[in-house]
């Protein structure tokens, strides 16, 4: 087995139902979550180290100058990002760690971490991601709207991802999901050890003149 854990980045489109996956996976598996940093306020009910790291704007700069980022944005006037120690310190301790972030900063995290596996979680069909995007109850028809030029222009990152997880049935895709960690774990000791134990048997044998001997 591997002796570091498994880093697996996780983004989607909105509705795409990714929120309800992580918390299955959580639910059944002993993975770590990271948690970002933000610079926006805490929403009523939200604690500082459980939705988020809640920091101060010259804070989170001072993070991103002194390289202590993943990945990080800013939306409509806001930093988020993740902590890149906690990351590390999961890893190095064999962890298994989910990221759940958007397309730009999975293309970050891709640069830092080459070895992480990337899932896009897209729905069965554009009817159902509308359907589930109005079942939501939240958001009006003109931010649906926006959502759906956002996942038009987030559609393109898919080729970028090492995987596409559908999330017809939510077993299913949690089912996949975990045998997808769990291949990746075993990975590269196979390509490290294994290849290289082999070929160091293969150039002993053709030194030693074992080859041949026998009819």
């Amino acid at each position: 087995m591997s002796k570091t854990g498994v880093l697996t980045v996780m983004s989607g489109f909105s509705g795409a139902g990714k929120g309800t996956i992580v918390k299955g996976l959580l639910a059944d598996h002993d993975y770590y979550l990271s948690i970002s940093c933000t610079t926006r306020a805490p929403r009523e009910g939200e604690e500082n180290g459980r939705e988020y790291f809640f920091v101060t704007r010259e804070e989170f700069e001072r993070m991103i100058r002194d390289n202590e980022m993943i990945e990080w944005a800013e939306y409509a006037g806001n930093y988020y990002g993740t902590p890149k120690k906690a990351v590390e310190d999961r890893l190095s301790e064999g962890k298994d760690v989910l990221l759940e972030i958007e397309v730009q900063g999975g293309m970050q995290v891709k640069k830092l971490f080459p070895n992480a596996v990337l899932l896009f979680v897209i729905p069965p069909s554009a009817e159902e991601l509308l359907s589930r995007l109005r079942g939501r109850g939240t958001e009006t028809e003109e931010q649906i709207r926006l959502r759906f030029e956002q996942t038009a222009r987030e559609i393109h990152y898919i080729k970028d991802y090492d995987y596409v997880i559908t999330n017809d049935e939510l077993d299913k895709a949690i089912e996949k999901i975990n045998a997808i960690i769990d291949s990746q774990r075993v990975k590269p000791v196979f390509q490290e050890d294994s290849i290289q134990a082999l070929s160091q048997g293969i150039t002993h044998l053709i030194d030693s003149s074992e080859l041949g001997k026998k009819d």
